[in-house]
């Protein structure tokens, strides 16, 4: 299967799928990442190297090809929806991509947000174009520190029901992915250290019977 990861930020699809896209990569599926801030002007005060951390990264899991996108870093929000819908379906052409995985609509990241909503009516694009394989899956990621800060109770929260059992070499390549992002990881007891990301993978795999695992919330699904 073809999967585009679409994410806001270089860092997030490690965050979010890091050792599912390790597996999936492993068990001979294809993954490309289509990044929509790929300079992330806020992170690069951190790291003068962004994309250089974002390419390692990618390496140590095995993305096989990436889509760069420059809308403004948190700013996303005064960008036109049809330019961030067509960026994302140029990658969806161009992959032809079967499934795809992005941020949670209730996140509380503003750009998470935007990435979502253009991922959705982008995700139409098969129904719209001839030629475009038809979409087989649509999930919902968690990214620690955002996905969980969602306060608007108005809306449906983050709700797994699909789980990816990654075992301790998944969340060790995870890790080390993460590592590769200069700024990124905190002291404990912050959602990004390695400490919390440990224990969430501990917990999600609590849920689904395992020892480790990464959630999603799968909402189209086409057997």
């Amino acid at each position: 299967m073809n999967i585009l990861f679409v994410v806001a930020h270089p860092d997030d699809e490690v965050l979010g799928a890091g050792a599912t896209i390790h597996r999936l990569v492993s068990e001979g599926h294809r993954v490309a990442i289509a990044t929509m801030v790929s300079r992330a002007e806020a992170r690069a005060q951190l790291s003068p190297t962004l994309l250089e951390d974002q390419a390692r990264a990618h390496a140590i899991v095995g993305v096989q090809r990436s889509f760069s996108g420059n809308f403004p870093n948190i700013q996303m929000n005064t960008i036109p929806h049809l330019e961030l819908v067509q960026f994302i379906e140029s990658a969806i052409q161009e992959w032809g991509a079967e499934c795809i995985v992005t941020h949670h609509p209730s996140d509380t990241n503003n750009d998470h947000v935007m990435t979502s909503f253009a991922a959705q009516a982008a995700s139409r694009l098969f129904q719209r174009r001839e030629g475009v394989p038809p979409l087989r899956r649509f999930l919902y990621m968690e990214v620690p520190s955002s996905t969980e800060w969602s306060f608007d109770s108005s809306a449906c929260r983050f709700s797994p029901n699909l789980f990816v059992e990654i075992g301790e070499e998944g969340l060790e390549v995870k890790l080390r992915a993460i590592e590769a992002y200069a700024g990124v990881m905190r002291p404990y007891p912050h959602p990004r250290s390695s400490e919390a990301i440990k224990g969430l993978a501990a917990y999600r795999g609590v849920q689904a019977g395992c020892n480790y695992a990464e959630a999603f919330e799968q909402v189209f699904s086409r057997l």
